[in-house]
């Protein structure tokens, strides 16, 4: 089949496959899906009976939401269920997982990030599969957190695995920096930590990571490789993107500064107290994360140097985090963060 474009600007893959994905209910889910139908292949998601945040997603809904696919209900975390329910003994050709743990404590990101995933290779092998595309995340460099590690382990067992792999990385989403624009709005200062320029991201899109992930499947260049991706443009500092935000909204500049050592002491105070009481170790977890994210750039970590590189960065795609939030601003497209939400 001759390459050529979409209305919807999609180039068409050159050869359309039968293509089973999981994590297909969240944001850069549906835009993989979206893309990979666009590009004309046959795509089967497998999903939870009641899917998205929270589970607010009845089968209907999440059938609605990934228009061109077919959505089949199983459980992604039980083997048998996935063979049973999701592959249904079919063929396929390709497996694409935007599957995550949704809070990144340690027992959903060892469920999630690394046992639920050896399943579903397995699965995908004995269906024929023969080409994998993996999200998973550019902070993986510097492996301090629990998922962090259960992603790295499962990298490790898809480079095993014989399959072609792409292991995709990418930067930050432009949803997990959209959480202080309502508070902006309503005459908020921006939070920052320390003085909001010790990290640097180089955002991406929704669409624009869909469309990176579901070209994975025809670009030899990306074949077998670990690909970190940025959106396009210069990295950006949280001091940054408060500065645009106050700009389209039409305000004056107005920070609140957090002083890292804070964070520092709500982690050791939950860590001791996670001894003793295991509701407070999981906090203890999430407050890491928090730091983690305040003090890491999300940009290519240069093994030489030991230093965040944007310019070792690459960029993909078209929208702009700046673009993102006029949109959101102007109402023409809403934040649902869930889990993920901080402030």
């Amino acid at each position: 089949m001759s390459r050529r474009a979409t209305s919807s600007g999609i180039d068409r893959s050159p050869q359309p496959r039968r293509v089973f994905v999981l994590g297909a209910t969240g944001t850069i889910g549906q835009a993989a899906v979206r893309a990979l139908v666009g590009r004309g292949h046959e795509v089967v998601c497998c999903l939870r009976p009641r899917a998205g945040v929270g589970g607010a997603l009845s089968a209907a809904a999440s059938a609605r939401l990934l228009e061109g696919a077919a959505v089949r209900l199983g459980d992604v975390t039980d083997p048998a269920s996935l063979a049973r329910d999701g592959f249904r003994g079919e063929r396929f050709d390709a497996l694409v997982s935007c599957l995550a743990s949704r809070t990144g404590a340690p027992k959903d990101a060892w469920a999630i990030d690394h046992r639920a995933h050896l399943g579903a290779l397995a699965a995908a092998k004995a269906a024929g599969v023969t080409q994998m595309v993996l999200l998973s995340a550019i902070c993986v460099q510097k492996p301090l957190l629990a998922f962090q590690q259960a992603k790295l382990a499962f990298e490790q067992a898809l480079i095993g695995s014989g399959l072609t792999y792409s292991i995709v990385r990418p930067t930050a989403f432009f949803k997990s920096l959209a959480g202080q624009i309502e508070r902006v709005r309503q005459g908020k200062p921006f939070l920052l930590f320390g003085d909001g320029r010790m990290t640097a991201c180089k955002p991406i899109s929704a669409d624009d990571l869909g469309r990176y992930l579901a070209e994975c499947l025809d670009d030899p260049g990306r074949h077998d490789r670990i690909l970190p991706i940025g959106g396009p443009g210069a990295a950006i500092t949280p001091r940054e993107q408060g500065l645009e935000l106050f700009r389209l909204l039409g305000r004056a500049p107005r920070f609140k500064q957090v002083p890292v050592a804070l964070l520092d002491a709500i982690v050791g105070t939950l860590g001791a107290l996670g001894r003793v009481l295991p509701p407070a170790a999981a906090k203890a977890e999430l407050a890491r994360i928090g730091r983690y994210y305040a003090t890491e750039s999300m940009l290519v970590l240069d093994p030489a140097t030991g230093r965040y590189d944007a310019a070792l960065t690459p960029s993909y795609g078209s929208e702009t985090l700046f673009d993102f939030y006029a949109r959101v601003i102007q109402g023409e497209v809403a934040v649902e963060r869930g889990d993920h939400a901080v402030f």
